[in-house]
């Protein structure tokens, strides 16, 4: 079976240009479009030297499983990854223990429960990536994994941020505890707000599906329950858009923003 999948799209196409070229077989695109983003596009990719195949609308529509691929896709070779979240913890730990004091900075996790849309993994896989996020975990049951469309959307973070998928979420959680990091799930009954909590620490924040939201063992092993503040009719924040509120309060205590 080959190693080999597939990237579409200018943005999940251009990271993997960027950041780890050699690992590209071949860049598909359709040549009829000619206009300066293409052609931009193009120009980079010759400069890396990567090899370039043309292919109708139709070619690449089958490659990709759709037709969201605005004339660009790309077969790529695996990166090598941090294999669990425990070596990239202890590789952290590792690489904070040889800075100085003030350069040091906490883990922050972003961790969600039963978030099935490629979509919304997608969108906060490119928001954890724009917050600085160290890693995304979620459970192996009831998630989305990794696939062409989640890469789509997240524009390039799905190669760069690290993904893990858990057997059990719960136990994942208390493990985290273990290493000092402090559990911080959303609940929309819970006093606090978000403003509220200290986020400068080791933190895991926890978000859980639209609607349902994390499930009663999740929440049973959280340190602490927030709730992001609704001013409008609506009762809740699509888990993207809520991710990102969350990290980017994470951030701006930080002195990130």
């Amino acid at each position: 079976m080959s190693s080999h999948h597939v990237l579409f799209g200018f943005h999940a196409v251009g990271v993997r240009l960027k950041t780890a070229p050699a690992s590209i077989v071949e860049i598909y695109y359709e040549p009829t479009r000619r206009d300066a983003r293409m052609r931009q596009f193009l120009d980079r990719v010759k400069e890396a030297g990567v090899r370039l195949i043309e292919a109708d609308g139709m070619r690449l529509s089958k490659l990709c499983g759709g037709h969201g691929h605005q004339g660009v896709a790309a077969r790529v070779g695996a990166l090598e990854q941090v294999h669990s979240l425990d070596e990239l913890l202890e590789d952290l730990e590792a690489s904070q223990l040889a800075l100085p004091s003030e350069k040091r900075f906490a883990p922050l996790i972003l961790v969600l429960d039963g978030i099935t849309d490629p979509h919304n993994l997608g969108a906060c896989l490119r928001v954890a990536d724009g917050a600085g996020v160290h890693a995304v975990v979620a459970p192996k049951d009831h998630a989305a994994g990794i696939n062409a469309t989640v890469a789509k959307v997240a524009s390039g973070a799905a190669q760069t941020v690290p993904y893990f998928m858990v057997t059990n979420l719960a136990r994942t959680l208390v493990e985290l505890k273990e290493r000092n990091i402090w559990i911080i799930g959303t609940s929309d009954v819970a006093a606090q707000t978000l403003y509220q909590a200290d986020l400068r620490g080791p933190v895991a924040l926890v978000l859980g599906a639209e609607g349902d939201g994390m499930r009663q063992l999740t929440t049973k092993t959280c340190d602490q329950l927030v709730r992001i503040p609704m001013r409008g009719a609506v009762e809740s924040l699509n888990v993207s858009v809520a991710s990102g509120v969350c990290l980017y309060e994470a951030l701006r205590q930080r002195g990130g923003v």
